[in-house]
């Protein structure tokens, strides 16, 4: 018979179900991991953990062959091959594939930015992202391309740069029905029929429509200029600016 949960009504089949469920409310961890002593509250939490050590990864997609050691890693991956994003955002309607993803998203319409750069202190509302400035400063570059050996700081950088060698083009305007090799350069178009800029500084509160401008121009605020030049050590805050400064050097040598 059905055990009902007094803390959260949640359903359990059995007594010992409800038993088990029990200890995630009540903060006990009896599971533990004999290789590092990680405890668990969950018998089945540590049988995925101890996948982490053993490398075993049991599930399997059936559409491409990769493997997972977790059920919901595989679940979200298979949406990678179906489109189905289930996760909808109540504020703006945006879709997402994992559920992970929608909470950092909600960071952007609450403002709360938790991730801070340890080196110059920049937040960011997202983990992802933070990682992806660390390699501002590190100049870490881990994603190759296979083709031509171009190498980027973000995976979804190369992705849209292996595009370049197929000419592959499948995202659309609606509007104007000019075509992008990637879906974030197609919303970043769009911005420039509806006019929306959702990118706000956060010192100043400036608007901006690209989230590359929005970093470039906190770098007002900070005095970073992560961008230098190879022939005269001259630095900037800007990318552009520094293609800039180059030319000079190009026509003083012409």
């Amino acid at each position: 018979m059905a055990k009902k949960c007094a803390v959260c009504a949640k359903m359990c089949p059995s007594l010992s179900s409800l038993t088990t469920h029990l200890s995630s409310h009540t903060g006990e961890k009896p599971f533990k991991c004999a290789l590092c002593s990680k405890s668990f509250s969950l018998k089945c939490n540590l049988r995925s953990h101890v996948r982490t050590h053993t490398g075993e990864k049991p599930f399997q997609c059936t559409l491409c062959s990769k493997s997972f050691s977790l059920k919901g890693s595989l679940r979200s991956h298979v949406r990678t091959h179906t489109g189905e994003k289930p996760f909808k955002c109540s504020v703006c309607y945006a879709n997402f594939r994992q559920e992970a993803h929608l909470r950092n998203h909600l960071h952007i319409h609450t403002g709360e930015k938790p991730f801070e750069c340890s080196v110059c202190c920049v937040k960011f509302s997202q983990e992802a992202t933070l990682r992806n400035h660390l390699r501002t400063h590190t100049g870490d570059k881990p994603f190759e391309c296979s083709v031509c050996n171009a190498t980027f700081r973000h995976e979804a950088s190369l992705r849209y740069h292996l595009r370049t060698h197929t000419t592959e083009k499948p995202f659309e305007c609606s509007v104007c029905k000019r075509k992008y090799s990637n879906e974030p350069n197609l919303r970043r178009h769009l911005r420039t029929h509806t006019g929306e800029k959702p990118y706000k500084c956060s010192v100043c509160n400036v608007k901006f429509s690209r989230e590359d401008h929005l970093r470039s121009h906190l770098r007002t605020h900070t005095g970073e200029k992560p961008f230098e030049c190879s022939v005269c050590n001259a630095k900037f805050s800007a990318s552009c600016n520094l293609r800039r400064h180059v030319r000079n050097h190009i026509v003083e040598k012409a």
